[in-house]
């Protein structure tokens, strides 16, 4: 498939690869760093290139109300969010997934409050973790792109059914300038496919019902349906992407696995910082050092038999979490890992990087290597490291 090479933004991409479906209704709130994403789109809607219906809303809770009364009659919806805008949406949140609506969400990750921060950590997904959306993480605006042509088919399929966000990092990716290769457009609606609702609160020949009261009777059943939809998600995220890859040229899966078929030592990662994970890996390697990278695309739902088969066998582990979950043990990553590899004798650690948006630089990475080396030798480590911070 031919493709146009394009110098894009990371929310200038995300843009493109969501007027590329054809959304019937975003609903729009402005907060840093995401705003640029939808100024981009609105610049599609005043210019006629998208007939995109655009909700301005007062708050975040609101666009994802908006979002959800729409997907419920039947629209194909998107939205937009970062930090404490995806925090007021809370409560709607929940319900998006509860109601299997397939809305889908460019998520520009930056740190959650207080102290006031508007650059980037994952404690904003995070918080999210546990609300039943699926999550893809992007490395650059060129995997951004691409998961958010890719969230559509995954969301609006029969067998899943489920809010899906792109994640990629606030500053970072979001308003910096790369070069990707984009679809056509008739090429990506073509993949992505004419929307298909399920139901519609307009259809009065079918009426159904949404959002009743749900006590004791029947709400665990109905949890029940939703755990069963994220079980059956990863099939369909790994079909979406092979079919993606065909077309593309650009294959993914529910992570990348960077110099993994020897390595001993593996740093798990997710979102930007892979790329500088990758160069100090690389000159590891030239030195006869057997270290490996573990990238992971598809946190929610996370991929516990491929994780635990992909890491089983290595001397050390090291997971990198750009997030901290206060009063638990490590970050969110490193639990799900280390819950993945229960059982295996692989010794893993943590270390919290990059909260607030602090530079995570060359040296880090050769740090957490050289630890690993340490450790794969029969050293000792900190089960939960902290990496950056000025003591």
């Amino acid at each position: 498939m031919e493709q146009k090479l394009v110098a894009l933004s990371g929310n200038e991409a995300v843009a493109y690869a969501f007027k590329q479906a054809r959304p019937h209704v975003a609903a729009a709130f402005p907060i840093t760093p995401q705003t640029e994403m939808m100024h981009k789109y609105a610049e599609f809607v005043a210019n006629g290139e998208s007939t995109t219906e655009m909700i301005l809303v007062e708050s975040e809770h609101s666009a994802m109300s908006a979002a959800v009364g729409s997907a419920a009659a039947g629209a194909r919806t998107f939205t937009a969010t970062s930090s404490a805008g995806f925090a007021l949406m809370w409560e709607i949140v929940y319900v998006a997934a509860s109601l299997r609506l397939p809305i889908c969400m460019a998520l520009v990750n930056r740190a959650l409050s207080g102290n006031i921060n508007i650059h980037c950590d994952h404690s904003d997904s995070m918080g999210g973790r546990d609300a039943g959306w699926i999550h893809l993480f992007s490395e650059n605006a060129q995997e951004a792109y691409d998961n958010g042509v890719m969230s559509w088919r995954i969301a609006e399929h029969g067998d899943v059914r489920l809010p899906t966000m792109v994640n990629y990092d606030g500053f970072i990716i979001s308003h910096t300038a790369d070069a990707l290769h984009m679809l056509p457009d008739e090429a990506a609606y073509d993949f992505i496919g004419k929307y298909q609702h399920k139901y519609s609160l307009l259809d009065v020949e079918n009426p159904v019902t949404v959002g009743p009261l749900d006590l004791t009777d029947y709400y665990f059943e109905h949890k029940t349906s939703q755990l069963a939809a994220c079980a059956r998600a990863p099939e369909i995220v790994q079909a979406v992407s092979d079919e993606y890859g065909e077309l593309t040229g650009r294959h993914y899966s529910f992570a990348e696995e960077y110099k993994l078929d020897d390595a001993e030592m593996v740093i798990v990662v997710l979102g930007s910082s892979a790329g500088t994970c990758k160069d100090v890996i690389d000159e590891y390697r030239e030195k006869g050092v057997k270290a490996g990278m573990l990238k992971i695309r598809m946190f929610r739902p996370f991929p516990n038999a491929y994780i635990a088969k992909i890491l089983a066998g290595r001397k050390a582990v090291a997971v990198l979490d750009r997030s901290a979950s206060f009063g638990g043990f490590g970050g969110p990553v490193f639990t799900e890992v280390r819950s993945a590899m229960y059982g295996q004798n692989v010794p893993v650690h943590d270390y919290i990087y990059g909260l607030g948006g602090r530079d995570f630089d060359l040296s880090q990475v050769a740090t957490v290597i050289d630890n690993l080396q340490n450790v794969a030798s029969g050293g000792e480590l900190e089960d939960v490291n902290l990496l950056g911070v000025r003591l």
